[in-house]
């Protein structure tokens, strides 16, 4: 009897806990620098996450080793609801491609909403003699040397789809690795390296300035935004077609309750026009999938991005 007096009062004290939630500033860890597609999709929606909890949200930009720096931070943080987590599909993709993890990207984490999705953009040094992706792998086959590929960030969405491009197009040129896409598009942008398939957020505005030339986009229908730039499946590389998508966690054992009210919050964020708004303007989708969604929607992928990353034999750094 005593037992289950406890075991009730536990539960009515973590339901109090969860409708008080939350009572002071909520930190938000983005574990890439700014300026990029994760900390705009984190602020963008952040906004509208604190305006709707009544409490100020925090960002605090870790980043570092593919975003583990900022994981690893979340994964050892108390399971409160005071420190959330914003990422890519990178979180997930590391775990087959970095050879140890200071932490388990599934079970230290709570899965708490799907934010977005976005397609991204293949992109070359205006420089390079290819208006189109066949053009491309053609050059590179004819003086594989003098070209290169980059990549924004180990492990992430656009580095599996360049890997898988080089693959397909049976061409042997180096991947450039970069820490951000902040270090990346000036190179790029520059002439140091020849091409990189990244968010449409970060690289579609240097696309529209005439600073890069767009071969393809990775959606399934062309982008409103982009209309002249045709898919991959229109450029002869179906299997390239992919999204980055955005997700909400927080360190494992988060409260039911407290994912329900943040899940719920993040949704209704997502869903606000003003939110909706500006991510279609930046070529994003709005998702806004709840914590079970979310959960299936990454065992899924993570099967997916395995496949990808042994056939284009990706290795760990």
């Amino acid at each position: 009897m005593k037992k289950l007096l406890l075991l009730a009062f536990l539960g009515l004290a973590t339901l109090a806990q969860a409708q008080e939630y939350p009572v002071r500033p909520v930190r938000i860890v983005i574990p890439t620098p700014p300026g990029g597609a994760v900390d705009g999709v984190a602020r963008m929606v952040g906004a509208k996450l604190s305006e709707y909890l009544g409490q100020p949200l925090v960002f605090d930009n870790r980043a570092g080793a593919s975003t583990t720096l900022g994981a690893d931070v979340v994964a050892k943080s108390q399971p409160d609801g005071y420190t959330l987590y914003v990422n890519a599909s990178i979180h997930i993709i590391n775990q087959h491609v970095l050879k140890s993890l200071p932490y388990d990207a599934v079970k230290d984490f709570t899965p708490i909403a799907e934010l977005a999705r976005g397609p991204l953009l293949f992109t070359v040094y205006p420089g390079v003699p290819a208006r189109s992706v066949k053009e491309f792998a053609e050059v590179l086959r004819a003086d594989p040397k003098k070209y290169n590929l980059a990549t924004s960030g180990f492990g992430s969405a656009g580095h599996l789809a360049i890997a898988l491009f080089r693959l397909r197009a049976g061409v042997d040129v180096p991947i450039i690795q970069y820490k951000g896409t902040g270090q990346a598009l000036p190179d790029l942008i520059g002439g140091q390296v020849s091409a990189m398939i990244d968010p449409v957020l970060s690289s579609g505005p240097q696309v529209k300035s005439g600073k890069l030339r767009a071969l393809a986009i990775t959606s399934a229908q062309r982008s409103p935004q982009y209309p002249d730039v045709p898919t991959v499946a229109e450029a002869g590389m179906p299997e390239l077609e992919t999204y980055s998508w955005y997700g909400l966690w927080g360190p494992a054992k988060l409260p039911r309750a407290i994912v329900t009210k943040l899940e719920t919050t993040a949704i209704r964020a997502v869903q606000s026009n003003e939110v909706r708004e500006r991510m279609g303007a930046l070529g994003f989708q709005p998702t806004g999938h709840d914590a079970v969604e979310f959960a299936a929607f990454i065992e899924a992928e993570s099967a997916k991005n395995a496949k990808i990353i042994r056939e284009a034999n990706i290795r760990a750094e």
